[in-house]
């Protein structure tokens, strides 16, 4: 397995971490198989998305407000976050052909980031 660390930013926001995933495809020598990103956080998760148009994630983060901000009995009080984060997953799954993701044209792996500013730790690993 290997890891790697992204610093978030703001509360809510998602990191385009498609290119990190790949550096370490790129020195692990899989020509074919699965590649498994996942977030040991309850709090942020990774997602598939479109990633040529920066509105697109914008327009999730607003979408996903119908998560009311209050009201819950959780004591930290980032329940929000934790019922965001199931909604969006902890891990994704991409194929890997010829040494490389098998993404759609406008797709990317993204950390969904929902009780920011944190130091997050991605896991990447891949099979065979």
């Amino acid at each position: 397995m290997d890891s790697f660390i992204i610093s978030t930013s703001k509360k809510e926001e998602f990191v385009n971490i498609t290119h990190a995933v790949s550096q370490i495809l790129d020195t692990c020598g899989v020509k074919s198989g699965i590649c498994l990103v996942f977030i040991p956080h309850t709090t942020a998760g990774v997602t598939i998305n479109e990633n040529a148009d920066p509105a697109v994630t914008k327009d999730i983060i607003k979408g996903l407000k119908i998560i009311p901000e209050s009201g819950f009995t959780h004591s930290e009080g980032n329940s929000p976050a934790h019922i965001k984060t199931s909604l969006i997953s902890s891990s994704v799954s991409v194929i890997i052909e010829d040494s490389r993701l098998l993404l759609g044209t406008w797709q990317g792996i993204y950390l969904a980031e929902f009780d920011g500013p944190r130091r997050r730790e991605v896991w990447v690993k891949y099979y065979l």
